[in-house]
């Protein structure tokens, strides 16, 4: 009731009360109704120290940084996973890799040709495919690397295409360094050394039938030792050739099941992947649409267009990243000009952290941290998993805004799937939590308490944010051991390995406070930490609860879904001189 003796009071108040309640159902229909699009950036190794608005200010970022301006950041955005494969499994799923499989048990970490068995499993539910079942639109440009196909060459039971995407154009693996002929190769060391091995075993043979002879003959004839080492020579010659011609074949681009470009012409990538990503807004700017675009940058070779060359104060690496930044501007130009901007929910971020391996002599081709320790490939360390994380939805998500919780990229999938309208699988365990209300400032907290950090099937380290304390806590079971001592990481070893005499097991487990010391250089001890057992006995009684939940999944990566096989390579010609051009310049 009013007050008496103020008219005017009670003229005004029912008219404010009116225009509040319409002002909450309007945002509420906005939110819960408008079925927004989606435009979904991912780049690949970015550190989360090589962005602007994270506090670089050498490696020029500004299309990202307006993006971050105009919305939101996530300080504790973090990785499923420290690598390519399992981290884009997650992110698709909602799900902690181990759960679908998409692990290895034996350093087979990702998907390592495009020739192979594994990949991301058929019933897997990603959210594309839910928000097809909607009525969107879903596209898909640049990298997949979660598999191809099964039992043939043409089965495409991994594609995107069977994973909820409508449209595809891309590359269906990933970036590597044999893509180049460059001198960092993932794949081709390792077929060198097992070339090697057989070059070993021929000598030897040779040597042993040498050794017989003489001791029954009392005869040295060198005859066997030249013969099998030549043929030794003959086979590793001819194997390497064979060898550069497979792993080269993968470099190739397919538009949804037809391959376009094999290998790749990479002074022409950039703009050919620009071109479909604005013919994809274009066409589907008048119904709802998903559109998730998968950077080839930063990968090695970083491979970067001429005008980039050269303009960046850390050599290739800074350019390949202005570069995407560029990419980035030119996308969110054309949501402009299309008059999408206001409808479209954006997000941008890159897989997992930056690779402090990738160097050729003194010069490094990966990415920076920034105060985080470790980098790609390194289990738990805060450095391979802690992410950029930028939202932006014009008049829903205040702009400016910063947000400290722990969030994880498997969070975009059920806040994708329920603005899209559709509901999330019943009949699995979904790790992602939805963002919406900490996006939008109506929740103070994230709704994970606890979130784990696997290397493989390993459990490497978890971190439990203890509310009533504001406070993160982050445990160690194992961490890799840096090679040499003190470097910060695995040189010489390509990747850190998740397990075996490289990895030191920590009894009882390191502890820090990450609300205190976020780079992870002093460990706590029960002398420094009176909360230090209760703490471990916490996280402990966590995993147990998770590990209740876990059910077998067959490894994808493991030897018999990561084998190369001659049946399953992609080829648009006659292998090995898999050779085709159907792509021409980009206008």
């Amino acid at each position: 009731m009013s007050p008496p003796g103020r008219p005017w009071l009670r003229r005004w108040l029912p008219a404010a009360l009116s225009t509040l309640l319409a002002l909450k159902a309007s945002l509420c229909g906005h939110v819960s109704g408008s079925r927004p699009n989606f435009l979904l950036l991912m780049a690949d190794d970015v550190g989360i120290g090589d962005i602007g608005c994270y506090g670089n200010d050498t490696i020029r970022t500004p299309n990202i940084d307006r993006l971050a301006e105009d919305g939101l950041i996530l300080t504790q955005h973090l990785a499923a996973a420290s690598v390519c494969t399992p981290s884009r499994a997650a992110f698709l799923t909602g799900r902690y890799p181990v759960r679908s499989g998409m692990v290895s048990s034996n350093g087979s970490r990702v998907l390592q040709w495009t020739a192979v068995s594994g990949g991301l499993p058929t019933n897997e539910t990603t959210f594309a495919k839910i928000l097809k079942d909607r009525g969107y639109a879903t596209g898909l440009i640049g990298k997949w690397h979660l598999g191809l196909n099964c039992k043939s060459s043409h089965d495409h039971c991994h594609h995107p295409l069977n994973h909820g995407f409508d449209y595809f154009y891309g590359m269906p693996f990933s970036m590597m360094g044999d893509c180049a002929f460059w001198e960092l190769s993932e794949k081709r060391v390792g077929l060198e050394r097992r070339l090697s091995l057989c070059f070993q075993i021929l000598v030897l043979a040779g040597l042993t039938l040498t050794a017989g002879k003489l001791s029954h003959l009392l005869v040295v004839s060198w005859t066997p030792v030249i013969w099998s080492t030549i043929g030794a020579m003959l086979l590793l010659t001819a194997s390497r050739f064979v060898g550069t011609l497979i792993v080269h074949a993968d470099c190739f681009v397919m538009r949804n099941h037809t391959i376009t470009e094999q290998p790749m012409h990479f002074e022409r990538t950039t703009a050919l992947f620009l071109e479909e990503a604005s013919s994809f807004l274009k066409r589907n700017k008048h119904r709802p649409f998903l559109l998730f675009v998968s950077f080839l940058h930063a990968h090695t070779p970083l491979m970067t267009t001429e005008s980039f060359l050269g303009k960046s104060l850390h050599g290739l690496y800074g350019d390949n990243v202005e570069e995407m930044d560029w990419m980035v501007g030119q996308i969110l130009g054309t949501l402009d000009r299309e008059g999408l901007a206001d409808r479209t929910l954006v997000y941008f971020t890159s897989d997992h952290g930056g690779s402090l391996e990738s160097q050729i002599g003194n010069h490094q081709y990966g990415g920076w941290n920034g105060r985080y320790k470790g980098g790609k490939g390194m289990g738990g360390w805060e450095g391979g998993i802690r992410v950029p994380g930028i939202f932006r939805w014009p008049g829903v998500l205040p702009a400016g805004r910063v947000i400290h919780e722990p969030t994880s990229l498997m969070d975009v999938f059920p806040t994708v799937v329920q603005l899209g309208g559709g509901q999330l699988p019943q009949d699995r365990v979904i790790d992602g939590r939805d963002l919406l209300p900490i996006l939008l400032g109506t929740a103070r907290h994230s709704e994970h308490e606890f979130l784990l950090h696997y290397c493989e099937t390993h459990l490497h380290a978890v971190r439990w944010h203890q509310r009533d304390r504001a406070t993160v806590w982050k445990i160690h079971y194992m961490t890799p051991v840096f090679q040499p001592e003190g470097a910060g990481a695995c040189y010489g070893r390509g990747v850190c390995p998740c397990s075996g005499e490289n990895v030191a097991q920590h009894t009882p487990p390191l502890l820090f406070n990450l609300s205190g010391d976020p780079s992870e250089t002093r460990a706590l001890t029960p002398t420094t930490e009176p909360s230090f057992h209760q703490v471990l006995e916490t996280v402990w009684r966590a995993v147990q609860e998770h590990r209740r939940t876990l059910s077998p999944a067959p490894p994808q990566m493991d030897t018999p879904g990561n084998t190369w096989r001659f049946g399953l390579q992609p080829c648009c010609g006659s292998f090995p001189f898999c050779w085709c051009d159907r792509e021409g310049d980009p206008p």
